[in-house]
């Protein structure tokens, strides 16, 4: 069975946390706070099965504007949206920028949940759903359903379970390729069987008894228990809702944010090149070295921006960036992410991680812009060539290339095989698999016999050079 997951958005009291209820029986508003306010602050979590047996992973995310950190780091990985809009509100202001995250992070497929219609007569429901229409008009949701239900009637909801299991249909089975990361968004203990991590797999897969490394903390740990969909398994796939027992490790060490990935495999970084689309519904340009806040996975770091190919960036447009974080993250080529300002918060854009291990650049540099362009949309044999070619004659070794690509080595030796055979790298150190580019060889080599010709002519009785 495919592994997919469906998140939730849209703005506070729309009744997203109700529609879950109303579909699995689940009160996903499980703190004091939340009871007592009637909000979601938290993500909650649950599972829900479909009328053709498919099975849906659910995060429901809270639509508080005070909590869209917590939002931004559940909706990463949904493989389907249930966007909520409330009959008797319409279109509202984390409306707008939760459609907005939904479409920096590439989501493709959703459904339009128009809720609490039994608070509406039929004139203003038209009227609501024009406003939707005119909502989603660009967007991922443009052709989406939108189906009229309440949960307090259940009007609409088979509707809602059958567009579901179409959705669910259309949702292409993740491959398992690359190495296991799973971002931590909860941690906690259970009597017995001791620390507790949850996440969404988003690559890889993950077995009992791996040894595993949270990260950027440097933790090492083993995995004892693996739990989805509350069932105990002895793997899981990318796409899985995760429950992960952590064998060795204390609960006070972890918190949201975190990764767990194979031992000694990524490297935590704190200089990234990215490509980033500034919302055009910003009200100002980003000037080069604005401090914002990076989304990724789950975490939030605070980083300053620099502009690679322009002076300032004003709304509507994309830009070349390296960003310099204040805490070390963990990300991989091809990563999405989403920024938000640094004060007043609200969302400002997003975009692709390029490189998770630059040098520093200098600015409007042809070459580092030239580089970069190549590194989008890339393949992964040019992106290699391209990494290698940038260590110059320092190289890169495979451990060094599965930091950087997220590769398991069996795929990474391969591509490097490829590449060698192609004549693109050399391979200088077989045990490691150290390779540099070609070029950079050629070049070493021109340089090398050019020093012994110039001590040979000056020294011609020598029998070599001194070292």
């Amino acid at each position: 069975m495919k592994q997919i997951i469906l998140g939730t958005a849209g703005h506070i009291d729309h009744g997203k946390t109700t529609l879950i209820k109303t579909l699995t029986g689940v009160d996903l508003d499980r703190l004091k706070e939340e009871k007592a306010r009637g909000i979601t602050i938290q993500l909650g979590f649950t599972s829900l099965s479909l009328p053709s047996g498919q099975r849906l992973g659910i995060v429901d995310v809270p639509g508080h504007e005070k909590f869209v950190r917590n939002m931004v780091s559940g909706v990463g990985g949904i493989d389907i949206v249930l966007f909520t809009i409330a009959a008797d509100e319409g279109i509202m202001p984390q409306t707008r920028e939760h459609l907005d995250i939904c479409q920096i992070l590439k989501i493709k497929r959703g459904v339009i949940a128009l809720t609490k219609t039994d608070l509406v007569d039929e004139e203003w429901l038209q009227l609501v759903k024009d406003e939707i229409k005119e909502f989603a008009k660009g967007s991922f949701l443009e052709n989406a359903s939108v189906i009229p239900l309440s949960s307090v009637t259940r009007q609409g909801i088979p509707s809602l379970l059958t567009t579901l299991d179409t959705l669910a249909k259309e949702v292409e089975e993740r491959t398992s390729e690359g190495i296991f990361r799973l971002p931590i968004d909860r941690v906690f203990t259970m009597k017995g069987f001791g620390t507790v991590v949850t996440g969404t797999l988003i690559s890889g897969t993950i077995s009992i008894g791996d040894n595993v490394e949270i990260l950027p903390e440097k933790i090492e740990a083993r995995i004892r228990g693996i739990q989805v969909h509350n069932q105990q398994v002895e793997k899981a796939n990318a796409g899985s809702r995760t429950a992960i027992n952590l064998q060795g490790i204390d609960r006070d060490f972890l918190e949201r944010g975190s990764i767990l990935v194979p031992s000694k495999t990524l490297k935590p970084t704190s200089r990234i090149d990215i490509k980033i689309e500034h919302l055009s519904s910003s009200s100002k340009p980003l000037k080069n070295r604005s401090r914002i806040r990076f989304h990724s996975g789950t975490s939030e770091v605070l980083a300053q921006l620099i502009l690679l190919d322009k002076e300032e960036l004003p709304p509507g447009s994309s830009s070349l960036v390296q960003l310099k974080l204040e805490e070390p993250v963990v990300v991989l080529p091809r990563d999405r992410f989403v920024i938000r300002s640094y004060s007043p918060i609200f969302t400002i854009g997003g975009g692709e991680v390029l490189d998770a291990h630059p040098h520093k650049h200098k600015r409007l540099a042809p070459e580092t812009l030239s580089q970069l362009n190549a590194i989008q949309g890339g393949s992964d044999k040019n992106n290699i060539s391209l990494f290698v070619s940038d260590s110059g004659l320092a190289g890169l070794d495979l451990p060094q290339l599965i930091s950087r690509m997220g590769k398991e080595p069996s795929q990474l030796s391969l591509l490097l095989n490829e590449l060698i055979k192609d004549k693109k790298l050399v391979l200088i150190d077989k045990d490691s698999q150290k390779v540099i580019a070609t070029q950079k060889y050629e070049e070493l080599k021109s340089m090398l016999l050019e020093q012994i010709r110039n001590y040979h002519k000056k020294f011609p009785l020598k029998k070599g050079m001194i070292k």
